[in-house]
């Protein structure tokens, strides 16, 4: 009896395989273990694996948990635009005003702070911002303030800084790829057809580069919105975002299923959003087509 594959696909099954298999053990059965954990309960050590809905409504309940999710909401949601709309500048001039063997120089440069930790960029910036910090300071010592700045540390603005200076590699690299891919015969093109280099952009570059721009915001959203080491170090009371106290409930509280329900809870938004910006975007593509 023949199989109903043929080689070709059997090759294809077999090289496909240990990759999923290697997702579905690192990526699919955690998210598994978590939203279990969701629907236990434990009293200090005591774990009880009754399923119940009691941490979800707890997290409905509790207005702490609320504020802390829409201030992780806002804060992604902030970084994000600031990211992409600050990194597109950089990657079209990198892609239409660079000459060719430049170029990789150019992503050299930008992949720069990827050399350092994480931890010590954030630190970083928390000299860069203190009362006492080199900003302050310079600011002082030029005359244009008279009393250091106190609003830039510990509080939201320093995390949205801090988060999209990190994060501002992850949008430049795929908005510049995206911006390579564009044919450049079409914008001469529409330049021959009356076009002005404003509209040649609005019509042709950015609805062209779209993909990239949705990676962007992707790639810098979906992390943040879970990020607890920056607004650790230097949000402030004021600056904590919902991951810290998922921390809190697993570390400090000892209660799991409390912070499993707040991650799973934390997932389904961070879904929510992505999907809704994913089909808005297809919408606008299809508008303009």
């Amino acid at each position: 009896m023949k199989s109903g594959y043929s080689s070709e696909q059997r090759s294809g099954l077999a090289l496909v395989s240990a990759p999923f298999l290697y997702a579905v053990l690192l990526l699919a059965v955690p998210v598994a273990a978590i939203v279990m954990f969701s629907f236990w309960s434990q009293s200090y050590l005591d774990l009880d694996t009754t399923l119940t809905l009691k941490n979800y409504r707890e997290a409905a309940a509790d207005p702490i948990y609320g504020q802390l999710l829409a201030r992780s909401l806002w804060i992604s949601l902030v970084v994000t635009v600031i990211t992409v709309v600050t990194a597109f500048p950089i990657a079209y001039f990198i892609s239409f005003h660079v000459a060719p063997g430049h170029k990789s120089l150019w992503i050299f440069l930008v992949t720069i702070p990827f050399w350092t930790s994480y931890l010590i960029r954030v630190f970083l910036w928390k000299v860069i911002l203190g009362y006492n910090g080199v900003l302050n300071s310079g600011l002082l010592g030029i005359g244009v303030i008279d009393a250091p700045l106190t609003f830039i540390l510990y509080n939201l603005n320093a995390v949205v800084i801090t988060l999209a200076h990190a994060f501002a590699p992850f949008a430049i690299l795929p908005i510049f790829v995206s911006l390579e891919r564009i044919d450049r015969s079409l914008l001469e093109a529409a330049l021959d057809l009356g076009e002005t280099k404003v509209s040649a952009f609005l019509r042709v570059t950015l609805p062209l580069a779209m993909p990239g721009i949705v990676a962007a915001v992707l790639i810098v959203f979906i992390p943040t919105i879970g990020d607890y080491v920056t607004p650790r170090l230097v949000g402030g009371p004021g600056g904590l975002m919902i991951a810290n106290m998922i921390q809190t409930q697993f570390l400090k509280l000892n209660n799991a299923p409390m912070g499993a329900a707040l991650a799973v809870i934390a997932m389904i938004m961070v879904t929510v959003v992505a999907t809704a910006f994913v089909l808005l975007n297809r919408r606008f593509l299809k508008g303009r087509s």
